[in-house]
Protein backbone atom coordinates (compact mmCIF):
# COMPACT_ATOMS: atom_id res chain seq x y z
CA UNK A 1 0.00 0.00 0.00
CA UNK A 2 1.49 3.17 -1.07
CA UNK A 3 1.15 6.28 0.97
CA UNK A 4 1.36 9.88 -0.36
CA UNK A 5 3.19 12.57 1.60
CA UNK A 6 2.27 16.29 1.21
CA UNK A 7 5.24 18.81 1.14
CA UNK A 8 6.13 20.36 4.44
CA UNK A 9 6.23 24.17 4.55
CA UNK A 10 8.48 25.65 7.24
CA UNK A 11 6.98 29.04 7.94
CA UNK A 12 9.28 29.57 10.91
CA UNK A 13 12.45 29.22 8.83
CA UNK A 14 11.16 31.60 6.13
CA UNK A 15 10.29 34.28 8.70
CA UNK A 16 13.76 34.00 10.19
CA UNK A 17 15.39 34.45 6.78
CA UNK A 18 13.28 37.53 6.04
CA UNK A 19 14.11 38.99 9.44
CA UNK A 20 17.80 38.34 8.89
CA UNK A 21 17.69 40.02 5.48
CA UNK A 22 15.92 43.01 6.95
CA UNK A 23 18.44 43.28 9.76
CA UNK A 24 21.26 43.17 7.26
CA UNK A 25 19.57 45.95 5.23
CA UNK A 26 19.16 48.08 8.34
CA UNK A 27 22.79 47.48 9.23
CA UNK A 28 23.89 48.56 5.76
CA UNK A 29 21.74 51.70 5.93
CA UNK A 30 23.08 52.51 9.40
CA UNK A 31 26.63 52.03 8.15
CA UNK A 32 25.96 54.37 5.21
CA UNK A 33 24.39 56.95 7.53
CA UNK A 34 27.32 56.75 9.94
CA UNK A 35 29.77 57.02 7.06
CA UNK A 36 27.92 60.05 5.68
CA UNK A 37 27.84 61.63 9.14
CA UNK A 38 31.55 61.00 9.61
CA UNK A 39 32.35 62.50 6.20
CA UNK A 40 30.17 65.53 7.00
CA UNK A 41 31.91 66.07 10.34
CA UNK A 42 35.35 65.70 8.80
CA UNK A 43 34.43 68.06 5.96
CA UNK A 44 33.06 70.59 8.46
CA UNK A 45 36.21 70.40 10.57
CA UNK A 46 38.37 70.73 7.47
CA UNK A 47 36.37 73.77 6.32
CA UNK A 48 36.63 75.39 9.75
CA UNK A 49 40.36 74.73 9.75
CA UNK A 50 40.66 76.33 6.30
CA UNK A 51 38.70 79.36 7.49
CA UNK A 52 40.95 79.69 10.53
CA UNK A 53 44.08 79.33 8.42
CA UNK A 54 42.81 81.94 5.96
CA UNK A 55 41.88 84.25 8.83
CA UNK A 56 45.36 83.89 10.34
CA UNK A 57 46.93 84.55 6.93
CA UNK A 58 44.79 87.67 6.45
CA UNK A 59 45.67 88.93 9.93
CA UNK A 60 49.35 88.29 9.26
CA UNK A 61 49.11 90.07 5.90
CA UNK A 62 47.27 93.00 7.49
CA UNK A 63 49.94 93.24 10.19
CA UNK A 64 52.67 93.13 7.56
CA UNK A 65 51.03 95.97 5.64
CA UNK A 66 50.73 98.04 8.81
CA UNK A 67 54.42 97.54 9.60
CA UNK A 68 55.45 98.36 6.03
CA UNK A 69 53.46 101.60 6.13
CA UNK A 70 54.82 102.41 9.58
CA UNK A 71 58.32 102.01 8.17
CA UNK A 72 57.40 104.27 5.25
CA UNK A 73 56.19 106.96 7.68
CA UNK A 74 59.45 106.73 9.62
CA UNK A 75 61.35 107.10 6.35
CA UNK A 76 59.24 110.16 5.45
CA UNK A 77 59.99 111.74 8.83
CA UNK A 78 63.70 111.13 8.29
CA UNK A 79 63.57 112.83 4.88
CA UNK A 80 61.76 115.83 6.37
CA UNK A 81 64.25 116.09 9.26
CA UNK A 82 67.18 116.06 6.86
CA UNK A 83 65.50 118.68 4.69
CA UNK A 84 64.95 120.85 7.76
CA UNK A 85 68.69 120.75 8.52
CA UNK A 86 69.85 122.16 5.21
CA UNK A 87 66.98 124.18 3.74
CA UNK A 88 65.16 127.24 5.04
CA UNK A 89 62.47 127.03 2.35
CA UNK A 90 60.24 124.29 0.99
CA UNK A 91 59.60 123.97 -2.74
CA UNK A 92 58.72 121.26 -5.22
CA UNK A 93 62.33 120.68 -6.35
CA UNK A 94 63.39 119.23 -2.99
CA UNK A 95 63.85 115.49 -2.32
CA UNK A 96 60.75 115.21 -0.13
CA UNK A 97 58.57 116.30 -3.08
CA UNK A 98 59.69 113.39 -5.31
CA UNK A 99 57.00 110.67 -5.16
CA UNK A 100 57.91 107.05 -4.60
CA UNK A 101 56.79 105.04 -7.61
CA UNK A 102 55.49 101.51 -7.12
CA UNK A 103 58.40 99.48 -5.78
CA UNK A 104 58.57 95.73 -5.21
CA UNK A 105 59.57 95.11 -1.61
CA UNK A 106 61.11 91.68 -2.14
CA UNK A 107 63.98 93.43 -3.94
CA UNK A 108 65.03 94.83 -0.55
CA UNK A 109 64.57 91.70 1.58
CA UNK A 110 67.23 89.04 2.09
CA UNK A 111 66.12 85.89 0.26
CA UNK A 112 67.21 83.68 3.17
CA UNK A 113 65.02 85.51 5.67
CA UNK A 114 62.26 86.76 3.41
CA UNK A 115 59.16 87.72 5.39
CA UNK A 116 57.37 89.83 2.77
CA UNK A 117 55.24 88.29 0.05
CA UNK A 118 56.99 88.39 -3.35
CA UNK A 119 54.10 90.42 -4.81
CA UNK A 120 54.21 93.16 -2.15
CA UNK A 121 54.69 96.70 -3.50
CA UNK A 122 54.95 100.12 -1.85
CA UNK A 123 54.28 103.56 -3.31
CA UNK A 124 53.48 106.99 -1.94
CA UNK A 125 54.32 110.64 -1.69
CA UNK A 126 54.95 113.54 0.68
CA UNK A 127 52.78 116.59 0.05
CA UNK A 128 52.91 120.09 1.47
CA UNK A 129 49.78 120.47 3.62
CA UNK A 130 50.26 124.24 3.62
CA UNK A 131 49.93 124.28 -0.15
CA UNK A 132 46.19 123.81 0.45
CA UNK A 133 43.48 126.12 1.74
CA UNK A 134 43.38 125.61 5.50
CA UNK A 135 39.69 125.35 6.42
CA UNK A 136 40.54 125.95 10.08
CA UNK A 137 40.90 129.63 9.13
CA UNK A 138 37.16 129.85 8.38
CA UNK A 139 36.37 130.32 12.07
CA UNK A 140 38.24 131.72 15.06
CA UNK A 141 36.88 131.30 18.60
CA UNK A 142 33.37 130.88 17.26
CA UNK A 143 33.55 133.92 14.96
CA UNK A 144 33.57 133.97 11.16
CA UNK A 145 36.33 136.12 9.59
CA UNK A 146 34.85 137.79 6.53
CA UNK A 147 38.18 137.79 4.68
CA UNK A 148 38.46 133.99 5.02
CA UNK A 149 34.93 133.42 3.76
CA UNK A 150 35.75 135.56 0.73
CA UNK A 151 38.93 133.56 0.15
CA UNK A 152 37.03 130.26 0.30
CA UNK A 153 34.43 131.67 -2.09
CA UNK A 154 37.19 132.43 -4.60
CA UNK A 155 38.55 128.90 -4.22
CA UNK A 156 35.12 127.35 -4.81
CA UNK A 157 34.59 129.54 -7.86
CA UNK A 158 38.01 128.57 -9.25
CA UNK A 159 36.99 124.92 -8.81
CA UNK A 160 33.61 125.59 -10.49
CA UNK A 161 31.62 125.01 -7.30
CA UNK A 162 28.91 127.09 -5.64
CA UNK A 163 30.67 129.94 -3.75
CA UNK A 164 27.74 130.32 -1.32
CA UNK A 165 28.88 127.09 0.32
CA UNK A 166 31.76 129.05 1.89
CA UNK A 167 29.50 130.99 4.25
CA UNK A 168 27.53 127.85 5.20
CA UNK A 169 30.72 125.96 6.02
CA UNK A 170 32.19 128.83 8.03
CA UNK A 171 29.05 129.22 10.12
CA UNK A 172 28.91 125.49 10.87
CA UNK A 173 32.57 125.40 11.87
CA UNK A 174 32.12 128.46 14.07
CA UNK A 175 29.05 126.87 15.70
CA UNK A 176 31.06 123.75 16.49
CA UNK A 177 33.69 125.93 18.20
CA UNK A 178 31.11 127.88 20.23
CA UNK A 179 29.41 124.71 21.44
CA UNK A 180 32.59 122.74 22.12
CA UNK A 181 32.23 121.11 25.54
CA UNK A 182 28.70 122.47 26.05
CA UNK A 183 25.34 120.71 26.10
CA UNK A 184 24.55 117.06 25.54
CA UNK A 185 26.07 114.89 22.89
CA UNK A 186 22.82 115.03 20.93
CA UNK A 187 22.91 118.86 20.82
CA UNK A 188 26.63 119.29 20.21
CA UNK A 189 27.51 120.08 16.57
CA UNK A 190 30.00 117.89 14.74
CA UNK A 191 33.69 118.68 15.17
CA UNK A 192 35.37 119.42 11.86
CA UNK A 193 38.62 117.47 11.63
CA UNK A 194 38.74 116.21 8.04
CA UNK A 195 37.34 117.26 4.69
CA UNK A 196 34.61 114.59 4.68
CA UNK A 197 33.10 116.27 7.77
CA UNK A 198 31.86 119.00 5.43
CA UNK A 199 29.15 116.56 4.34
CA UNK A 200 27.34 117.66 7.52
CA UNK A 201 26.96 121.14 5.97
CA UNK A 202 23.88 121.69 3.81
CA UNK A 203 24.85 121.87 0.13
CA UNK A 204 28.03 119.80 0.38
CA UNK A 205 27.65 116.56 -1.54
CA UNK A 206 30.13 113.74 -2.29
CA UNK A 207 30.62 115.32 -5.73
CA UNK A 208 31.54 118.69 -4.19
CA UNK A 209 33.91 117.01 -1.72
CA UNK A 210 35.59 115.12 -4.56
CA UNK A 211 36.06 118.39 -6.48
CA UNK A 212 37.73 120.26 -3.59
CA UNK A 213 39.45 117.42 -1.69
CA UNK A 214 42.95 117.98 -3.10
CA UNK A 215 42.79 121.75 -2.50
CA UNK A 216 41.60 121.97 1.13
CA UNK A 217 42.55 120.57 4.52
CA UNK A 218 41.84 120.97 8.22
CA UNK A 219 45.07 121.69 10.09
CA UNK A 220 45.43 121.90 13.89
CA UNK A 221 45.92 125.66 13.74
CA UNK A 222 45.77 128.56 11.31
CA UNK A 223 48.68 128.51 8.87
CA UNK A 224 49.99 130.67 6.02
CA UNK A 225 49.96 129.45 2.43
CA UNK A 226 53.30 128.31 1.01
CA UNK A 227 53.69 130.18 -2.27
CA UNK A 228 56.44 127.79 -3.38
CA UNK A 229 54.15 124.77 -3.48
CA UNK A 230 50.52 125.94 -3.73
CA UNK A 231 48.30 125.35 -6.74
CA UNK A 232 46.62 127.89 -9.01
CA UNK A 233 43.22 127.72 -7.21
CA UNK A 234 44.88 128.08 -3.78
CA UNK A 235 46.88 131.13 -4.93
CA UNK A 236 43.82 132.78 -6.45
CA UNK A 237 41.88 132.14 -3.24
CA UNK A 238 44.52 133.63 -0.98
CA UNK A 239 45.56 136.54 -3.22
CA UNK A 240 42.54 138.46 -4.53
CA UNK A 241 44.80 140.63 -6.73
CA UNK A 242 45.76 137.58 -8.80
CA UNK A 243 43.79 136.31 -11.76
CA UNK A 244 43.99 132.71 -12.94
CA UNK A 245 46.46 133.69 -15.66
CA UNK A 246 48.57 135.62 -13.13
CA UNK A 247 48.65 132.59 -10.83
CA UNK A 248 49.69 130.32 -13.69
CA UNK A 249 52.48 132.74 -14.60
CA UNK A 250 53.61 132.80 -10.96
CA UNK A 251 53.83 129.00 -10.90
CA UNK A 252 55.83 128.98 -14.15
CA UNK A 253 58.18 131.60 -12.65
CA UNK A 254 58.87 129.66 -9.47
CA UNK A 255 59.79 126.54 -11.47
CA UNK A 256 62.85 128.44 -12.62
CA UNK A 257 63.71 129.74 -9.15
CA UNK A 258 61.81 129.22 -5.91
CA UNK A 259 61.01 132.24 -3.75
CA UNK A 260 63.71 132.52 -1.09
CA UNK A 261 61.68 134.76 1.23
CA UNK A 262 58.60 136.99 1.22
CA UNK A 263 60.59 140.04 0.09
CA UNK A 264 61.68 138.07 -2.96
CA UNK A 265 58.04 137.15 -3.56
CA UNK A 266 56.92 140.78 -3.23
CA UNK A 267 59.59 141.90 -5.69
CA UNK A 268 58.75 139.27 -8.29
CA UNK A 269 54.98 139.41 -7.83
CA UNK A 270 53.92 143.08 -7.50
CA UNK A 271 50.64 144.09 -5.90
CA UNK A 272 50.55 141.55 -3.03
CA UNK A 273 52.08 143.63 -0.23
CA UNK A 274 48.89 143.67 1.86
CA UNK A 275 48.62 139.87 1.84
CA UNK A 276 52.16 138.92 2.85
CA UNK A 277 51.16 138.05 6.43
CA UNK A 278 49.05 135.20 5.01
CA UNK A 279 51.93 133.73 3.01
CA UNK A 280 55.17 131.84 3.61
CA UNK A 281 57.97 130.16 1.68
CA UNK A 282 58.42 127.30 4.18
CA UNK A 283 56.13 124.65 5.61
CA UNK A 284 55.43 123.18 9.01
CA UNK A 285 52.79 120.54 8.16
CA UNK A 286 53.17 117.73 5.62
CA UNK A 287 50.81 115.04 4.35
CA UNK A 288 52.23 111.58 3.72
CA UNK A 289 50.32 109.22 1.42
CA UNK A 290 51.33 105.56 1.53
CA UNK A 291 49.99 102.59 -0.43
CA UNK A 292 51.02 98.97 0.04
CA UNK A 293 49.70 96.13 -2.12
CA UNK A 294 50.10 92.50 -1.17
CA UNK A 295 48.66 89.77 -3.38
CA UNK A 296 45.13 90.97 -4.20
CA UNK A 297 44.73 93.29 -1.20
CA UNK A 298 45.71 96.94 -0.88
CA UNK A 299 45.96 99.36 2.02
CA UNK A 300 46.28 103.12 1.71
CA UNK A 301 46.90 105.53 4.56
CA UNK A 302 47.23 109.27 4.95
CA UNK A 303 49.25 110.82 7.76
CA UNK A 304 49.87 114.35 8.97
CA UNK A 305 53.39 115.21 10.15
CA UNK A 306 54.37 118.40 11.91
CA UNK A 307 57.96 119.57 11.58
CA UNK A 308 59.61 122.16 13.80
CA UNK A 309 63.21 122.70 12.80
CA UNK A 310 64.67 119.20 12.70
CA UNK A 311 62.03 117.69 15.00
CA UNK A 312 59.06 115.85 13.52
CA UNK A 313 55.85 114.68 15.15
CA UNK A 314 53.21 112.33 13.77
CA UNK A 315 49.83 113.97 14.47
CA UNK A 316 47.45 111.40 13.00
CA UNK A 317 47.21 108.43 10.65
CA UNK A 318 44.02 107.50 8.76
CA UNK A 319 43.24 104.65 6.45
CA UNK A 320 41.68 105.95 3.25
Amino acid sequence: MSSSHSPRISYGTESADILRVRQQGVAVIMALLLTTLAITIVASLFWQQQVQVRSIENQRMQLQKHWILRGALDWARLILREDGKYSAIDDLSEPWAVPLSETRLDQYVDAASREVAPSATLSGSIQDAQARFNLTRLAASGEVPRIEVAAFERLLSALQQNPSLARAAAEQIAASQRHSGMGTDAARPISFLQVDDLLAVAGFTPAVIAAIRDEVIFLPRTTPLNVNTSSTPALVARLPALSLSDANALIARRRTAAFVDLNDFKTRVPGVESDLDQLSVATRFFLVIGRVSMRESMMQVQALIERQGTMTRLLWVREI
